[in-house]
């Protein structure tokens, strides 16, 4: 009895050891985006390093039925046309939004983007909502949030509002 019992808790052990190996930890600033590869509403798989290349990109978390995400859609779509045809410091191709929803739905998703006039083409979802390893990946636990991406892929700051993410942005501006 002792021997089988010494031995489950050896195995839990293992168990806990390999588990604790693999945890995924949320990125930080400084650090490399993790990429993203998903499909825009046409189907069309974008992959976040892509359009990373050159630009800054304000990555941005958010979801149809997130109703301060929508209340935030205004400020955010005038950021995107106060900048998108800047130059930017280091930047070959300035700047834009790359938008991940955690809808599940895709006309609600559709619906939203057109009704907001979200008009930069960068959107993507997985569609799998709060179950999405998105969430882990970037440590998103409430949206709306945002990350701003140097172009070089480096995260150079987080955000739980547009207004924050504005002085950075503004300052990478040439």
């Amino acid at each position: 009895m002792k021997q089988i019992l010494f031995a489950l808790i050896l195995l839990f052990c293992a168990h806990m050891h390999i588990t604790a190996q693999t945890v995924v930890k949320p990125v930080a600033i400084g650090q490399k985006a993790p990429d993203l590869k998903f499909p825009n509403p046409a189907g069309k798989v974008l992959k976040l390093s892509e359009i990373n290349k050159g630009r800054y990109v304000l990555l941005d978390f958010w979801s149809s039925w997130c109703i301060p995400c929508r209340a935030s859609s205004p400020r955010l779509v005038q950021l995107y046309n106060d900048y998108s045809k800047k130059q930017f410091k280091g930047a070959t191709k300035g700047f834009t939004v790359v938008s991940y929803s955690f809808d599940l739905d895709l006309p609600r998703w559709q619906e939203a983007i057109n009704k907001d006039g979200l008009v930069w083409e960068y959107h993507f979802s997985d569609f799998k909502g709060w179950s999405s390893p998105v969430c882990k990946l970037y440590g998103v636990e409430r949206i709306p949030q945002a990350f701003l991406l140097d172009p070089k892929g480096s995260i150079i700051g987080r955000y739980s509002s547009i207004e924050q993410a504005e002085a950075d942005i503004a300052r990478c501006a040439e």
